[in-house]
């Protein structure tokens, strides 16, 4: 199959969104050394890891997916991140979706996860490792009373504030996005050093769990990286233009004016299409 060939077919691939894409029909990881290559949101990985299904202080859930591979940066945070929750006794740690094997897009789910540089860890901690069967099916655990648009005090406690602190705290990390109510919360707490908060980013949706986003590694070329975040820690102005406003009650005529214009769909770096076809 010819490049132009592949192109094409990659593209409809990637269109039918109700459909899988080429990464997902893909099971294994290419061989050699892990390299990051693309944008978060449009790239892919070679050389990817596995992380093991359990290790110290974590375990992977919902791996019937075949979502835990990432750069062997990735691997290695998850691992010292779960080894440093089980030392400071903050409980078991759930890590959801890293990447795909050879990373890509995904059909639905997620805009990124697509170079191994990403990883979804949820905020819910189990006092024991869960049954294998429980691992399958296991129910989020909400921190943020989302209509109210305030934190669930039932659910949160300094074990989570912890864990992201944690997380924040690696040179690695570049970004974590938390629901704009868990930042809220995180700003409000008194901490020794505040520098950490300035890569917490709020985002929409990321109310059961927190998203890590890792830098560029060494070694990786053609990964490209994302700007880093404003100065500051991000508490004050910025922070309260995420609450919600009162909704205006809109005309026929003006919700027409609002159609928004079809995205276009981004071509994969040629380093990635080359990786699908081998």
């Amino acid at each position: 199959m010819n490049r132009i060939l592949l192109l094409a077919v990659v593209l409809i691939s990637f269109s039918l969104s109700a459909f899988a894409t080429p990464w997902e029909k893909v099971k294994v990881p290419s061989n050699g050394i892990s390299n990051s290559i693309g944008s978060y949101s449009n790239g892919c990985l070679a050389g990817g890891e596995t992380l093991p299904l359990e290790g110290e202080g974590y375990q992977v859930i919902r791996s019937q997916r075949g979502r835990y591979y990432g750069h062997s940066e990735m691997i290695q945070f998850l691992k010292g991140l779960s080894s440093d929750v089980q030392k400071l006794r903050l409980g078991n740690m759930l890590v959801g979706d890293i990447s795909m094997p050879r990373g890509g897009r995904f059909s639905s789910g997620h805009a990124s996860h697509q170079t191994g540089l990403d990883a979804d860890i949820w905020l819910k901690m189990t006092d024991t490792p869960l049954e294998k069967e429980s691992l399958v099916e296991v129910q989020p655990l909400p921190m943020v009373h989302i209509k109210d648009y305030k934190i669930n005090n039932e659910n949160w406690s300094n074990k989570q504030a912890l864990l992201i602190q944690l997380a924040a705290t690696d040179d690695r990390v570049a970004r974590i996005f938390v629901h704009p109510v868990i930042k809220e919360q995180l700003c409000k707490s008194e901490w020794q050093n505040r520098d950490w908060l300035r890569k917490v980013r709020p985002w929409w949706g990321h109310y059961y769990h927190f998203h890590v986003r890792l830098s560029c590694p060494d070694g990786s070329t053609n990964c490209k990286a994302q700007n880093p975040p404003p100065p500051g820690d991000g508490c004050g102005a910025e922070l309260a233009s995420w609450k919600p406003q009162k909704k205006v009650k809109q005309t026929a005529q003006s919700k027409k004016k609002e159609t928004k214009p079809k995205k276009k769909l981004k071509i994969p770096p040629p380093q990635c299409l080359a990786l699908i076809q081998s």
